[in-house]
């Protein structure tokens, strides 16, 4: 129902922060409310989880990290809190890194990720997120326009997120770079336009 909110800040607890929309306060659970200030006006992406008993909004800072929750949450054994807890750490790069190379040992320091949802997440997650470490990272040593842009870079780790292979990802790139867009929900839309033709 949601995509995303803009607000101001107005109040922040450990894991949750209140986004003030209009004449509306939004609680917005998030893995890091720290990372944002009160008084600040800012964009969050949204996720809303409806269940018989509450109704939650989980936030999160970009398209790419909202696609990796979605993800998370389609492992068997890992719910929304869970999920959230796993980016909390902010890790999204040793954690992508886990899950290609199928390192338990490391998943299982995220909260809650014992031995056997450590491997549920690496049979259900690697083949998902590509092969390639660059297809869902885009570090900065990477070279060509996504790296000269970072909102490029963002959306780019959205599509990854979202399934599609770095070669899917090299043939679009140079047409999304020469875009100049302003957010990375916008290179993910104009992708999504490209991959489907």
């Amino acid at each position: 129902m949601f995509e995303f909110l803009t607000g101001k800040v107005v109040a922040i607890q450990p894991d949750y922060l209140v986004l003030s929309v209009g004449p509306i306060g939004f609680r917005l659970l998030l893995g890091n409310p720290y990372q944002y200030h009160e008084g600040d006006t800012v964009t969050i992406y949204v996720e809303q989880i409806i269940r018989e008993t509450e109704q939650v909004l989980y936030g999160f800072r970009d398209q790419a990290e909202k696609a990796l929750f979605d993800q998370l949450t389609s492992v068997s054994g890992i719910g929304p809190k869970s999920a959230l807890a796993i980016l909390a750490t902010d890790d999204h790069h040793g954690l992508l890194t886990a899950i290609r190379t199928e390192d338990v040992r490391f998943l299982t320091k995220f909260p809650g990720v014992g031995k056997k949802t450590a491997q549920q997440i690496i049979l259900d997650l690697k083949d998902k997120l590509g092969q390639s470490e660059t297809a869902t990272l885009f570090t900065p040593e990477s070279v060509g326009p996504a790296s000269a842009n970072p909102i490029l870079a963002d959306g780019l780790a959205a599509l990854a997120a979202l399934g599609y292979s770095q070669r899917e990802l090299d043939k679009i790139e140079p047409q999304l770079a020469a875009l100049d867009l302003s957010s990375a929900d916008a290179y993910v839309r104009a992708g999504l336009k490209q991959l489907s033709h």
